[in-house]
């Protein structure tokens, strides 16, 4: 198995190196690792000093989706691994995707269990983030289960489904997870392969209110897509719920706008 690793990064030199450390530690080696460079205005740009095996491009700050997206461009194997800059992979992560993917030749995409670190402590995953393997979109509804740094994936699925969505600056993975579980079977390797680290304030995840906000954009663009009846009505129950969260963060805030059009988008997406 040949693999690409595609690393977005964005003013993070120093655990950049943790990150790239970590993929040249590999029992099983990455045929070449790629580095998307997002505008950093920090010493990102010397990281080919201490690495130069990589594949370093920089574009002007685009978001991290964009630079996911050249990465996928930019990459020559079949099979594309993410890794965000924060995050670090476990030594075997790689050799587990590949024993994996030949025991199950037909699947196209697997992921793995991780470690959480706040703080540097590890903290415990709420189950809401349990995971999952098989055929697994009603699972990926609700939140986020599959991160991009714990994804393999096979190159042929971007053509299918598309590339990941540049105008929404998070939750884009949970955008691209459901289109891509919407008609695919995906591998879990149940294992904790990778360690996530947050804490940092300036990470996108911490710097909007309602993330929902983004995710209801991801499930009403589902809505376009020819959807058994029980993936629909899920799709509606789970659009309904999120905006009935969100009507009270409105409410709470002031944003009369906003009420008003979840109010209306409740009733035009509610099931009788």
């Amino acid at each position: 198995m040949e693999i690409s690793v595609v690393i977005p990064t964005y003013n993070r030199y120093e655990v950049l190196q943790r990150a790239l450390s970590s993929v040249y530690s590999q029992t099983l080696k990455p045929k070449e690792v790629i580095v998307i460079d997002d505008g950093s205005t920090d010493k990102t740009s010397q990281i080919k000093n201490l690495f130069p095996n990589i594949k370093y491009f920089y574009q002007k700050n685009r978001g991290v989706s964009s630079a996911r997206n050249l990465g996928i461009k930019e990459s020559t194997c079949e099979w594309i691994a993410f890794l965000d800059s924060d995050d670090e992979w476990h030594e075997d992560k790689l050799a587990h995707h590949a024993e994996f993917h030949k025991n199950f030749p037909d699947i196209r995409m697997s992921y793995t269990d991780e470690k959480w670190i706040r703080g540097g402590d590890e903290v415990k995953m709420p189950k809401k983030f349990c995971k999952f393997g098989g055929y697994i979109f009603m699972e990926c509804l609700s939140h986020c289960i599959i991160a991009p740094s714990a994804a393999l994936l096979h190159k042929e699925i971007f053509a299918d489904v598309g590339e990941f969505d540049e105008s929404l600056e998070v939750c884009e993975d949970y955008d691209m997870w459901l289109r891509v579980a919407c008609g695919y079977e995906i591998g879990l390797i149940d294992k904790k392969l990778i360690t996530k680290y947050g804490g940092c304030d300036d990470q996108l995840s911490a710097k909007h209110w309602g993330m929902d906000r983004f995710r209801v954009r991801a499930l009403e663009r589902m809505l376009d897509l020819e959807l058994s009846k029980d993936k629909k009505e899920a799709v509606l129950k789970t659009l309904v719920q999120k905006y009935s969260l969100l009507l009270k963060g409105a409410i709470k805030y002031d944003r009369i706008i906003d009420s008003n059009e979840y109010k209306i988008k409740i009733q035009r997406y509610k099931i009788e």
